[in-house]
């Protein structure tokens, strides 16, 4: 059966994605309660007992908040993230006011961001990101018998030609699309907020998710689902972000539903299951 993906959450409330074969099952981030969790996953035909591992990306709550519940709703599953992601929330995150990250060191699978590691039939490609966390990472999921790979890059104030590079044979190709920038700068953030997401170490808005697009395109020209994530819900819509996305992918003779798909996870409602 070919490698299956699903948004069971997306979105800066919360976050948390099912990546599956037939004969592993990963989490990837567990920002929404392990209750809702473990619901996602039965709606998606998962066992929660079957679950090999939850992989996170960074420290910040809506990615880690029910992780140590959510293992242990799933036997006790390995918890794999960055040295520096387990180090900052053991401290309660970078501003050292967040959750606390308690997961007993037997469960615990550290590695550096850039590592490349196997669980079952998928092999893992963690990517370094741009977040103002300890050691953020994004992934690239890749069937060991073939069968597709898809690649989850949130959380990111910018994409480089490493993360290009990394997700650019991509047969699912999550990506951020937090802000609309006009609605941000006009909204009614603080303003050390509005510049901390827009700077380097904050989230990609729509036009960066397109041009994100297009440089994976650029090396890499296939059919692929084009998924967008994280949304903002005080400074986007799924349909304001789909439509800049699309209109723009557009000017490069790149269009939805010729050449890929593209589509948008919610933060209140699970995806559906995709497959390769």
């Amino acid at each position: 059966m070919p490698l299956r993906f699903c948004s069971i959450a997306s979105g800066s409330s919360g976050n948390c994605y099912l990546v599956r074969t037939d004969e592993t099952v990963v989490v990837v981030d567990a920002g929404v309660s392990a209750s809702r969790i473990v619901d996602g996953l039965i709606r998606a035909y998962t066992d929660p007992d079957e679950v090999n591992a939850i992989l996170i990306t960074h420290e910040h709550s809506d990615h880690i908040s029910g992780a140590r519940a959510a293992s242990n709703r799933m036997g006790g599953a390995s918890v794999f993230a960055s040295h520096g992601t387990f180090e900052g929330a053991a401290m309660g995150g970078a501003s050292g006011r967040g959750p606390r990250f308690l997961i007993s060191e037997e469960r615990k699978e550290g590695f550096a961001p850039g590592d490349r590691f196997t669980i079952g039939d998928i092999d893992v490609a963690s990517v370094p990101l741009s977040h103002d966390t300890d050691a953020p990472v994004g992934y690239v999921f890749t069937s060991v018998k073939g069968e597709g790979s898809a690649s989850i890059i949130t959380d990111t104030g910018v994409f480089t030609d490493g993360m290009a590079s990394a997700t650019a044979d991509a047969d699912i190709f999550v990506i951020e699309a937090n802000h609309d920038v006009g609605m941000l700068v006009r909204g009614g953030y603080p303003d050390f907020l509005k510049q901390r997401i827009l700077s380097d170490e904050g989230h990609l808005s729509n036009e960066a998710a397109a041009d994100a697009v297009l440089r994976v395109t650029a090396l890499e020209r296939k059919a692929r689902c084009v998924l967008l994530a994280h949304l903002s819900s005080e400074n986007n819509t799924p349909e304001r972000a789909e439509r800049t996305v699309k209109r723009l992918l557009a000017e490069d003779d790149y269009y939805s539903g010729r050449d890929l798909y593209v589509g948008v996870l919610r933060r209140d409602r699970m995806s559906m299951v995709f497959e390769i």
